[in-house]
C-alpha cells in the first residue's frame, strides 16, 4: 500500500486524565512518526500536539481513530496526495 507524509494535529483539553493513553497510542504508531512537537496552551487551558507522519491511509486511520476516541481528545489530519 502506498504511503503518505502529512501532518496530524491534537488538541487536548484533558491532558490529566488523557496523556497516558494519548502516549501509549503514540509510541504504538511510533513508527509512522517522523517528528513531534507539544505545547500548552495555558489561557486557554489547551495541550496540542503536532505530529508529521509517513503512512498508509490506514495506518494513519488507525491512529487517528484512537486518538479522537478519547475524551477531551480533537484530532485533524493532512496529506499528501504525492
Amino acid at each position: 500500500m502506498h504511503r503518505r507524509i502529512g501532518t496530524i494535529t491534537i488538541i487536548i483539553t484533558n491532558r490529566a486524565d488523557q496523556a497516558n493513553r494519548i502516549n501509549a497510542i503514540l509510541s504504538e504508531h511510533g513508527e509512522a512518526v517522523i517528528g513531534r512537537m507539544g505545547l500548552p496552551y495555558p489561557p486557554k487551558g489547551l495541550h496540542i500536539i503536532s505530529l508529521i507522519v509517513h503512512a498508509t491511509t490506514d495506518e494513519i486511520g488507525s491512529l487517528t481513530g484512537k486518538l479522537g476516541a478519547l475524551e477531551g481528545v480533537q484530532v485533524k489530519s493532512a496529506l499528501t496526495k504525492a
